[in-house]
């Protein structure tokens, strides 16, 4: 566990940070031909997957607290500032329409609100007591967990609500493109995604934008697989709520059943457009009361359900 910092950052100390260094390959940027340009961040964004491999460790722990958290009932907030915290409220947005989640058991806090999501406000990164203050607006409390993102590890919005948060018992999870001795932070999970010095430097939207984004996607997707909003590799508890969306349903139960395209669309319809509970209701041969039941039981997990039922999981 790292230690705490003071809520005061110091503008003219962060020149130190690995995010705001200047990169020795990219020194000729600014006389690079196109093709040179492409080559170049294709090469630099190789560091990316590096880096994720190095934090597999912590990152494989923030996705069994996380899983804990929500399956106790909690929410995950995500809190950042410029891309950090726009990545936060991306991820968060992407939740509900794919693993059907409510729009409020994954949340992106972004300071400055909704408007900096279009607009740059950055000057509120710098605010430590505008983070704690949406901790409480929020009323964070010990079933959740808050994940804040800061490239630069030291953004006092993001300092201000770990902070808060771990107050009201919240557990924390922090994601950093900087070492731990150049930025520490009190935190129970303490993800550090190093990637380098940016092309451009001080450019975060750049390899730590990307690294983040890459990390984001691994916590989420996997606290969703392991709470059994996945089957296989599908996404059996999508949202039905356009037609791209049916026509993927549909080829979901026909991939995992037997069953052909008219039937599959009339056993969705008998589901109510829920892909999970069709599934149930094909494998386990029950009706869907039946089968919304003990997927109740079971938290959603598709597979315990079925063995209730005393029928075997064929593999996807």
């Amino acid at each position: 566990m790292s230690t705490f910092v003071s809520p005061a950052s110091n503008p003219a100390d962060r020149g130190h940070l690995l995010t705001e260094q200047a990169n020795p390959r990219s020194a000729q940027l600014d006389q690079l031909s196109p093709l040179e340009l492409v080559d170049l961040f294709n090469q630099e964004d190789q560091r990316t997957v590096a880096a994720i491999a190095a934090a597999r460790e912590p990152l494989a722990q923030a996705i069994e607290v996380i899983t804990t958290a929500l399956h106790q009932g909690g929410k995950l907030y995500y809190v950042g500032a410029g891309t950090s915290g726009r990545l936060g409220v991306l991820d968060a947005a992407e939740c509900p329409p794919t693993f059907c989640t409510p729009p409020d058991l994954v949340q992106g806090i972004l300071a400055g609100g909704p408007a900096a999501l279009v607009k740059s406000s950055e000057g509120l990164e710098d605010i430590f007591e505008d983070g704690e203050a949406a901790m409480a607006d929020r009323q964070v409390s010990a079933l959740n967990v808050v994940v804040g993102i800061t490239a630069g590890g030291t953004t006092p919005y993001v300092k201000g609500a770990l902070h808060a948060a771990r107050q009201r018992g919240a557990k924390t999870i922090f994601i950093a493109c900087v070492p731990a001795d150049q930025a520490p932070a009190e935190v129970d999970i303490d993800i550090r995604l190093l990637t380098g010095p940016e092309l451009l430097a001080g450019s975060t939207r750049l390899k730590a934008g990307t690294v983040t984004k890459m990390a984001l996607n691994i916590l989420s997707t996997g606290a969703m697989v392991r709470l059994g909003k996945v089957y296989g590799n599908r996404m059996v508890d999508v949202a039905v709520t356009n037609s791209k969306l049916r026509d993927r349903a549909l080829r979901i139960l026909c991939d995992l059943t037997d069953l052909d395209r008219a039937a599959a669309a009339d056993l969705l319809d008998r589901s109510g457009q829920q892909v999970k509970l069709a599934l149930m209701m094909h494998l386990g041969q029950i009706d869907a009361d039946t089968a919304q039941r003990h997927l109740t039981a079971h938290q959603g997990q598709i597979r315990l359900a079925l063995a209730a039922v005393g029928k075997s999981t064929p593999q996807p």
